[in-house]
């Protein structure tokens, strides 16, 4: 496939959706300008059951550049998935078994072929990481051990909150980073994309491509999808979106987040165009109804996951239970002043539990909805707007959640 260099697309490609490019834009934009098929990949370890809205953003980036022509690689982290990276955990992980990676990385797939596209001229190519870091011998690794630091390690956020709290750090957390480093060595990448969460990694990647393999690897990073508050919407927190979800699921999911990420979910989760993007942004600053464009967001991503008829069926679902009186005209109010508030919280002031085990209760056994969906924890935080999100416990109990 011909490399494409449209000005235009390379510079969308750089600037929506992006955290950080090292060495520099600049540098990776000149690389891209003259016409070279550049290797670039991403590392995914299936230590979860799903792909979901987070790791999309990183992969519609990587699907950018293989519709440039550029070969794309997917790298499976069977062997790291093993350990489990490190990154934002503040206690040692749980060690999975080769069945569980395994089981993980066929839903992987299947996920992420809704994305990247394995098929035709110039097809993703799937690797696994257990093909050469199996095969290392030690001696192999003490070489690759000398171009990283201990110095280097602990200054790692989480490891320095570990190192504060007394709580003990592995070696073989230590490790992670050195692994996912040698991936780009084994490959011979000239790029990798990733969450910004993933920078220490991959930096230490573009550290051994010049140590070992005198090589200039780019680095390119992609924003964290995160709630209002920050909090990053995936399973690690308890919120996850997964783009396998039923339509009317997904739908009903993107519809219980707060008003304030509907523009950042378009810019990071969708193709609608940017300038239609700072319109619809625009017009809500300007006192239109945010329920409006969100319904649009969610319809969008519905239809980028499955097709136009699953994202029609999902609104006509959701129209029905909250705009057809489905639920009841009056309920009860709950108005906040904060930001969000636990769910655990809201069910206990507003009456619709009488205690805090009360209420875990019932969302353990499914029986708790927020804005249609179901919730499969209580470390889910409720943000409040205006109109007000529509919590349900059972068949018969509402409450709506206004900001105050």
């Amino acid at each position: 496939m011909k490399v494409i260099t449209d000005k235009n697309k390379i510079n969308n490609l750089l600037t929506r959706a992006i955290e950080q490019v090292y060495p520099s834009r600049e540098a990776l934009e000149k690389a891209l300008s003259s016409g070279k098929q550049l290797t670039l990949y991403t590392g995914i370890d299936p230590t979860g059951p799903e792909i979901h809205l987070g790791h999309a953003v990183f992969l519609k980036k990587l699907r950018e550049f293989q519709d440039l022509g550029h070969k794309v690689i997917l790298l499976i982290g069977d062997f790291t998935g093993m350990i489990g990276d490190p990154t934002g955990k503040y206690s040692t992980r749980e060690v999975l078994t080769p069945a569980q990676i395994k089981k993980n990385e066929k839903n992987y797939l299947r996920d992420i072929g809704r994305i990247l596209n394995f098929k035709g001229a110039n097809k993703a190519v799937v690797k696994h990481n257990s093909k050469w870091l199996s095969k290392l011998k030690f001696a192999d690794i003490l070489e690759i051990l000398t171009h990283v630091t201990v110095q280097q390690m602990i200054e790692r956020d989480m490891f320095e909150q570990r190192i504060k709290a007394g709580k003990p750090i592995s070696l073989h957390e230590f490790m992670y980073p050195v692994m996912q480093g040698y991936d780009s060595v084994a490959m011979n990448v000239d790029l990798e994309v990733g969450g910004s969460d993933q920078t220490f990694n991959m930096l230490m990647g573009r550290t051994f491509m010049k140590a070992l393999k005198k090589k200039e690897k780019f680095v390119l990073t992609t924003p964290l999808l995160t709630d209002s508050s920050g909090k990053k919407i995936g399973k690690t927190e308890g919120n996850v979106i997964a783009v396998s979800d039923k339509p009317e699921e997904l739908y009903g999911k993107i519809m219980a987040l707060g008003d304030d990420v509907i523009i950042k979910m378009f810019e990071l989760c969708t193709d609608v165009p940017m300038d239609e993007i700072k319109k619809m942004e625009k017009e809500m600053k300007s006192g239109a109804n945010p329920r409006d464009f969100k319904m649009k967001l969610a319809f969008t991503v519905v239809e980028q996951y499955n097709n136009k008829d699953a994202a029609q069926a999902a609104e006509k679902h959701f129209k029905g239970l909250f705009q057809a009186k489905e639920t009841p005209d009056e309920m009860k109010i709950l108005k906040i002043s904060k930001d969000k508030i636990n769910i655990i919280d809201v069910l206990v002031e507003s009456g619709l539990c009488a205690s805090k085990g009360d209420a875990k209760r019932n969302i353990e056994q499914g029986g708790v909805k927020a804005e249609g969906h179901i919730l499969e924890g209580w470390d889910v935080d409720i943000m409040p707007t205006a109109e007000g999100v529509v919590i349900q416990k059972g068949k018969r109990h509402f409450v709506r959640v206004i900001k105050k």
